[in-house]
Formats: structure tokens, sequence, C-alpha cells
């Protein structure tokens, strides 16, 4: 076996020599350590950019040289453009596309990247670097062997994997519909009467259905101007915006935020700033996204916001509007080119209202409904991380000899 450069294997493809339109595939649409797109670069193909984009000819492996230790590295199985923060490589005569796939993403080479990059937010590699890294090289024949060993292998882990992300999916959709059926007191065991309303269907015969603004107090947000400096200085006050709403996801309580806004610019405009226990709802851009304020906080215009009253309760509130209410959001936007609730519509929403015992009983079970689905998903991602590191593990072994792989020496 030969111990050369990765630079006397394959060449660096830097330059484009056609023109015809081709997909561009950029770093962004490679996923981490296993190689595959995250989305389909061809779909809407243009002609090459000007500057500093390579060839990517069926066969080329793309190493990702902006931050080497995501290890995206990409096997090319027909041509396209590779933007400038893909090295194309073109192995040699001789060389295996695929097994040169397989020992570009192998540990020890993603390590003497990491070690040969330059920079510290950005780290960044070179081939110049990266090509004096010396491996060893079975036969051609041996070559093969390890790749379609290693196909096979990462092809049944992916499967693996795959079949936990359905599970996950599975788990989401059930907490969802056990969190709905809580919420409406359809697990009560209580006698159900029609609520009359199709998104919220049948309640318990002595729950009343009442207009959300009467139980709780209506509040809007603000932004203050943006031509007016002096309105964003010295911002201390915790301000949610549309930043929110991408934690809004997964958390219930807020109890801290992106922005801030001033003194001055409260002042300024309608902004207020609310109590804790102020139930949000974003109601534009992403719609229906709910949270709890766990501070005194304000809101920009793009939410909508209830101080409840004495009958109701905000842990209540929220599991009505995460839950039974979102399928009513997105009856209020089916169609639209914006998708956006408007005043007159929130002013109308309406709210199951138990007992202030009973509210207090459906969040507990509802806090035990997904404190159990949380549990179950974080160990899936654990057996899913532990997956993804024994086909790391496992690429590295087969391309460095340390496992005996069939049809090899």
């Amino acid at each position: 076996m030969r111990s050369i450069p990765l630079k006397r294997i394959a060449r660096l493809q830097a330059d484009v020599q056609r023109s015809d339109p081709d997909g561009l595939l950029t770093l962004d649409v490679v996923e981490s350590g296993t190689g595959r797109l995250l989305s389909d670069p061809w779909k809407s193909p243009s002609g090459p950019p000007s500057a500093g984009v390579a060839d990517v000819e069926p066969g080329d492996v793309l190493f990702g040289k902006l931050r080497p230790y995501l290890a995206k590295v990409v096997h090319a199985n027909r041509s396209a453009y590779a933007s400038t923060e893909l090295m194309c490589l073109r192995p040699r005569p001789g060389i295996d596309p695929r097994w040169f796939f397989y020992r570009m993403l192998a540990r020890p080479t993603i390590n003497w990247a990491v070690a040969a990059s330059e920079g510290t937010k950005m780290p960044r590699t070179s081939w110049e670097r990266l090509g004096e890294f010396r491996v060893d090289v079975p036969e051609e024949t041996e070559q093969r062997a390890l790749a379609e060993y290693l196909d096979a292998e990462a092809a049944r882990i992916d499967a693996l994997i795959s079949k936990k992300r359905q599970l996950q999916a599975r788990v989401d959709e059930r907490t969802r519909v056990e969190l709905t059926e809580v919420a409406c007191g359809r697990t009560s065991g209580q006698r159900l009467r029609d609520s009359e309303l199709p998104w919220l269907g049948a309640i318990p015969a002595t729950w009343q259905v009442e207009r959300l603004k009467f139980m709780a107090r209506l509040e809007t947000g603000h932004t203050p101007s943006r031509t007016r400096p002096e309105l964003w200085e010295n911002a201390t006050t915790p301000w949610v915006t549309l930043n929110e709403v991408g934690y809004l996801k997964e958390h219930q309580y807020v109890h801290v935020t992106t922005n801030f806004i001033s003194e001055e610019g409260l002042a300024s405009s309608s902004a207020r700033v609310l109590p804790a226990g102020t139930v949000i709802l974003s109601r534009d851009a992403t719609v229906g996204r709910c949270g709890i304020l766990a501070r005194p906080m304000a809101t920009s215009q793009h939410f909508v916001n209830w101080i409840c009253g004495e009958r109701l309760k905000p842990e209540y509130l929220w599991l009505v509007l995460r839950t039974a209410m979102q399928g009513h959001f997105i009856s209020l936007t089916a169609g639209a080119t914006i998708k956006t609730i408007g005043m007159p519509q929130v002013n109308e929403f309406v709210v199951p209202l138990p007992s202030l015992g009973e509210q207090e009983q459906l969040t507990q079970d509802a806090v035990r409904i997904r404190g159990t689905s949380e549990s179950l998903i974080a160990s899936i991602d654990l057996q899913i991380s532990r997956l993804r590191e024994h086909r790391q593990a496992l690429i590295t072994a087969a391309v460095t000899g340390e496992l005996n792989v069939p049809g090899t020496a």
C-alpha cells in the first residue's frame, strides 16, 4: 500500500470551461458528516456566476474549505457548478471516486484540514495545505471493495436514522393530538356537548364558550420610528419581536429577548411594558406562535397580547392557543399572499372556559404529557447521535485499514 499526498491522487478544478445553465452547489446545502444534499440545487438551474466557480463533473468530490470541522463533503453524481466555499477535487486515474469521497470524509482528513486552517471566527483551509496530507492508497480493486462496503453500511445506518426521525414525527403528532384533547376537556370523563365551532369540536357540557376580550385585556405592540436613532439609545427593556418566533416553537415562557426598547422609544410609540404572565401571540409572519412573558416586557406590532382576568389562567389560555386554535389560525389566513390575522378577527376570538380548578388540572396534565414527549424525543436524538458517530467511526476505520473489509488485503 502506497502512502502519498492527497495532491498526487486528485487535482483541484478551479475554473469554468462551459456556460450552459446548471445547478449551483453551495456549502449550505451539504449536510455535515454524511455527504447528503439538504435541498435540490438543480430545481432552478442558472448560468455560472462569474468569479471563483468551478465546473463539476460526475465523480468529482467537493470539500468544504470554510469551517472544515463541519465535514461537508459531497460526491457529485451529475454535472453542476461549485461555489467558492467548496473545493472541487477531481480524482486522478487509478483512484476510485467513491473511495476518495470516503477518504476525504474520514476523521484524520478532517482533523488535518482543521489543523491546516487559518482564521478564528471563520477558519478556512486551502488545497495547498490540505493537499500535503499523506494517505495510504490501496490498489484500485481494493478501493472499489471498500467503497461498495461503505455504501452499503452507510445506507443501512441512514435508513435507521430515517426511521428514528419518522418515530420522532409520530411522537410529535401524538403529543399534539393528546394536548388538544386535554385543552378541550375531552379527557376529563365528563358528558360532552357540541361547541358549534368547527375548530373546537366537543367540550364538556358544563363549560362555557366566551369572547376572549371579555376574559383578558387585549394589548397590542408597536415599533418606534427607525429613522430616529435617539429612540434606540440606552435600550434596556426586553422587547419581543419576530426574532423570538423560533424560540416560541419549543418554549412556553419568554425569559430573554434578542432586542430591547428604550424608555424614550416606549414614550414615543403605543408600545407598553406588559406584566409577567401576559400571553403573547404572533399574528403575522409565523402565525400562531405563542408564549407567556416570564418578566415585564414590551412587544412589537407583530404580536397581540392578553393580560388574563380573574376567570382565566395564562397557562390555560396558552394551551388553547397552542393546540386547539392552531387550525383556526390556518383557516383565517388560508389563501392570503401575506399570512396575517387582522385585529377585527382577533377581537372575535372565543375560548372554552372551564372552572379555575379545571384549568389548573388541565395545565398540569399538559405539563406531564409534554414532559413525557420531550424525554422520548431526547432519547431518540441520543440514538441518532450515536448512529452518526458509528457511521463516522466505520468510515474512518475502513479507509485507514483498521477494519477488515471483505475483498481487501
